[in-house]
């Protein structure tokens, strides 16, 4: 089966090498255009590094590109990590179509911050799908899921690359073998189960003081390591990156005002909240990169009575 690898960045090159290593038959790698100035894309390197044709094409809309992948005479598109819009004239031009990972248990959560948006908002369990793409935003038929859990101290940074960076790569070398077997299913979407949740950028990413912790964690660890959640400390932006939660069981246990640091010490600095205290781990300040939330207290002489907004 003639294979082509579409993707960038690291899970693009790790579904190549994986590929590779089974000696599968990989003809061309489709990878998205560098930015001026930027690096080569690892899976442009790896591609290159195994002698294999690369392609770049800026639009998937035209039909001279449609033309230059048809010569490929592929067999089946495997798309690791796809952010251009593919149509459906490119997608159908393998012998036996195009498949694509998303982070997420489709059709929950479409869209582009898939991992970020089930930590922020406090589910339990997220996972992958290998699917069937086609004209829509993740709308296509489901071939394979994998769950896994998400935990209570769970960030983006680990639900992605200790799990669904893994999984992603060991469904994808399933999903080959089914389509290779000719056993892959094609499970339509449940419509009526459908969620979008729109880009999980700066400004979503901003702490408001004067919710719940049970906000507040979440949304600190949906958005470790990117974009990094954030408030601002005598008008400048503090990003946090690492916290705990320390919930209050009387009143004392707030004894404060929204925002308010009450204690700083060895273990970093603690922030009033709705109804609880959250003790800040690790930040970065704006001029510096990310240090321990103690090294930073002391870098500044944070006092205790600054209030964070």
């Amino acid at each position: 089966m003639r294979i082509v690898v579409h993707g960038q960045q690291a899970f693009g090159k790790a579904v190549l090498e994986a590929l590779l290593k089974r000696k599968e038959n990989v003809v061309a790698v489709y990878v998205a255009p560098e930015k001026p100035g930027a690096k080569a894309d690892p899976l442009k390197e790896a591609a290159i590094a195994a002698n294999l044709p690369v392609y770049q094409p800026a639009s998937y809309r035209k039909p001279e590109v449609w033309a230059e992948f048809k010569a490929l005479k592929p067999d089946l598109q495997v798309m690791a990590f796809v952010t251009l819009f593919v149509p459906e004239e490119f997608l159908n031009i393998p012998t036996h179509g195009s498949i694509q990972y998303h982070p997420s248990l489709l059709p929950a959560y479409r869209g582009a911050n898939a991992i970020n948006w089930p930590i922020i908002k406090g589910e339990k369990e997220t996972g992958l799908s290998i699917f069937w793409p086609d004209n829509g935003l993740d709308t296509g038929d489901v071939l394979m899921q994998k769950k896994t859990p998400i935990g209570p101290n769970d960030t983006l940074g680990t639900v992605y690359f200790d799990r669904l960076f893994p999984l992603g790569v060991e469904a994808m070398m399933e999903s080959v073998d089914l389509v290779k077997a000719g056993k892959a299913p094609r499970i339509k979407q449940d419509e009526s189960l459908a969620t979008y949740e729109g880009r999980c950028g700066v400004e979503n990413a901003r702490i408001d003081w004067g919710k719940s912790w049970r906000q507040i964690d979440p949304l600190i660890r949906g958005c470790s390591p990117a974009p990094g959640a954030w408030t601002t400390l005598d008008g400048k932006t503090l990003q946090i990156f690492e916290a705990k939660p320390v919930p209050a069981q009387t009143p004392k246990g707030i004894g404060g005002k929204p925002g308010e640091i009450v204690e700083a010490g060895n273990a970093g600095f603690t922030v009033v909240c709705a109804d609880a205290r959250i003790t800040v781990l690790r930040v970065k300040g704006p001029d510096g990169g990310k240090v321990t939330a103690a090294d930073f207290a002391k870098s500044i002489d944070l006092a205790v009575g600054t209030r964070l907004s």
